[in-house]
């Protein structure tokens, strides 16, 4: 069995707001309800929040990015692309450090800048719909979590509609999410007609139109806007007619329609990548920029944790409840009224282990 810590007096972050202060136990790898610690945390003055996810990174460098994501609070990444499967398999086995779900590979067309990314593997550019089947197979035999798919607005830089509908068409048929990397309207477009799960980036070229927001709303389409990332990449690209403007603009819409949204990040550090957020720190950037966008720090927080676990599966974790895996994020202040107090960091637990 392993240790039992008492957190005191720590006001816990449900997903609507938070409790009166109370004691919660971490047993060994999960909450639990009550047995005698051998640690104690003072909690007073303090919110526990569940250990943050977030919602779009990549794993480069190894386990060096998911150190700098546990240091930061973030206890799960979602990776959505990242290659060979044999690197993967042991980023999955890291502990100690953020856990990671992955896409591996994704499918991207032959034309778009994906494709000449350094090392890309060539089983991952898909050029017509009679190769869809086969690379959603080549994903699932490899162990990816989720299908990531880049769509472009059309050929010859990225896949026709057709091949992109055969895609989502083959995922879901092993039971698997679909992501789509849109970053302009017309890659939207293609992704919601296909009918994607997760659209991620909001568009920098213009705001979404009330017409797909809508379509977005009425499918239950999801979005994780990576807003950090879109004003990086605005801020380099503003020669070329790209406004971040246009990226929180459509969060607000998509918002007010009541699209659900998640909070990521694309932290990366990959050669050939526009921008690189930083991997961890990324993620209280991220949660500040939703709100200027229109959301509460409570849907924030909800957006960074219980939600995403709920859309991706992760039964496990996401809220602060026993039997629930031990993964915790305690911080001075309250988050529910600044978000900047997710930065006061004074705990991180995963799995139960303390790593800061």
């Amino acid at each position: 069995m392993g240790t039992v810590t008492a957190i005191d007096g720590v006001r816990v972050f449900t997903g609507d707001g938070l409790t009166e202060p109370r004691r919660v136990y971490l047993d060994g790898a999960e909450i639990g309800t009550g047995r005698t610690p051998d640690v104690v945390v003072d909690g007073r003055g303090r919110v526990l929040l569940p250990g943050l996810v977030d919602a779009h990174m990549h794993t480069v460098r190894g386990r060096e990015d998911l150190q700098d994501l546990a240091t930061w609070g973030v206890t799960t990444g979602l990776d959505m692309a990242a290659w060979p499967s044999a690197f993967v398999t042991a980023m999955r086995g890291q502990t100690g450090v953020a856990q990671i779900l992955s896409a591996t590979t994704p499918a991207v067309g032959p034309g778009g800048n994906h494709a000449r990314m350094p090392g890309f593997p060539a089983d991952g550019v898909v050029t017509g719909p009679r190769e869809a089947r086969a690379f959603v197979d080549r994903r699932v035999a490899e162990g990816a979590d989720y299908i990531k798919i880049v769509t472009e607005a059309a050929p010859p830089e990225g896949m026709d509609q057709e091949t992109v509908d055969a895609i989502v068409a083959a995922a879901h048929g092993h039971g698997l999410l679909v992501v789509a990397h849109a970053v302009t309207t017309g890659a939207v477009h293609v992704a919601v007609a296909a009918g994607v799960d997760i659209s991620t980036h909001a568009p920098l070229d213009a705001v979404l139109d009330d017409a797909t927001v809508q379509r977005m709303r009425d499918a239950g389409t999801v979005c994780s806007p990576t807003l950090t990332m879109m004003r990086g990449v605005a801020d380099l690209r503003a020669a070329a007619g790209l406004r971040y403007e246009h990226a929180r603009d459509s969060v607000t819409a998509l918002h007010a329609a009541g699209v659900r949204l998640l909070v990521g990040t694309d932290a990366n550090s990959a050669p050939g990548a526009p921008f690189a957020p930083r991997h961890g720190e990324s993620m209280h950037d991220e949660l500040g920029l939703m709100v200027d966008a229109g959301l509460t720090p409570v849907e924030a927080l909800r957006s960074a944790t219980g939600l995403t676990a709920q859309i991706f599966g992760l039964d496990d974790r996401g809220v602060v409840e026993p039997g629930r895996r031990a993964d915790l994020l305690l911080v001075d202040g309250d988050p529910t009224e600044d978000i900047g107090a997710t930065r006061a960091i004074a705990g991180v637990w995963i799995a139960g282990e303390r790593v800061r």
